[in-house]
């Protein structure tokens, strides 16, 4: 009767972690779908069957030609309503503006996350919207306000802007950006896992990894979305400084809404509700009033 108990009790228990695993089965099943689901969908957004090749020596310059948007959920409120400026090569633009104004939506269409309505953009003489996608999008470089890193190790996390990197390009990168050093505290210095979107790194850390990406990926065009904003003043300066490192023979745009970010830009684009309402040097929208 022992021995039967005993039995019992076992197969119980083992029944009851089966139909935990089947519950877990199910899910991951589900999950699996919705995933495959989402494999299969086409992007809207595609390379043209003969796309224009880029210059092969790459500038750097932008513009943007009456450029209109409005995003497909608002089709009915402008994004942007005839936008149109230009970049010259190495030259850095601030876009400033209140929330909402459009600033992130020209990063977008640069990016060609979406295509413009009506109007056009260039780089190096090029409409993107005949070029080659991955072409285009291998000319810029992006440092964003939440820098998305992965779980895996700081070597990886750096090498993502450059999949053909070795160590020695990616410690002259972490270097340039000023990250080299707490790396190398770290418990396995470049070999340290860091864990799900880089949560045990401060948010300075984690910006001066996304710059020594920008780095690496040695792209003609830098795009910084408010890449200090949310940082303290410590960091901030940190991150400033390697900013300037990689801003150096780049045409940069940057998005931002302090002061010192600005000061230093060749050009200044006000935005809002989707217009240019104002441009010019730091100094001379002072002296208008702007």
């Amino acid at each position: 009767l022992g021995q039967f108990v005993l039995y019992a009790v076992l197969a119980g228990g083992s029944l009851g972690t089966l139909s935990e695993v089947w519950g877990e089965i199910q899910q991951a099943a589900g999950a699996t779908e919705r995933l495959a689901e989402l494999l299969s969908v086409k992007p809207d957004i595609v390379s043209p069957d003969n796309p224009i090749s880029f210059p092969g020596k790459a500038g750097g310059y932008v513009e943007f030609k009456d450029v209109c948007f409005a995003y497909p959920t608002r089709p009915e409120q402008q994004a942007l309503n005839n936008v149109s400026f230009s970049v010259d090569p190495g030259r850095t633009v601030a876009i400033v503006g209140s929330s909402g104004a459009g600033k992130s939506t020209i990063f977008g269409l640069l990016l060609r996350f979406y295509d413009v309505e009506s109007g056009e953009i260039l780089i190096d003489g090029v409409p993107i919207a005949k070029s080659d996608l991955e072409q285009l999008r291998l000319r810029i470089a992006l440092v964003a306000q939440e820098t998305e890193l992965f779980a895996d190790t700081v070597f990886e996390n750096i090498r993502f802007g450059a999949s053909n990197a070795n160590l020695e390009d990616i410690e002259n990168a972490a270097m340039a950006a000023q990250a080299h050093e707490f790396i190398l505290q770290l418990p396995d210095g470049y070999q340290t896992i860091l864990g799900e979107k880089g949560f045990t790194l401060s948010g300075g850390q984690r910006q001066r990894i996304a710059i020594a990406r920008a780095i690496l990926r040695d792209a003609p065009i830098l795009l910084l979305d408010e890449a200090t904003s949310a940082l303290d003043s410590e960091s901030e300066n940190l991150v400033q400084s390697a900013l300037d490192h990689v801003m150096k023979g780049r045409t940069t745009l940057v998005i931002a809404h302090r002061l010192a970010t600005v000061q230093k830009a060749d050009q200044i684009l006000v935005i809002d509700k989707g217009s240019i309402v104002e441009t010019g040097t730091h100094v001379s929208l002072i002296k208008k009033g702007g």
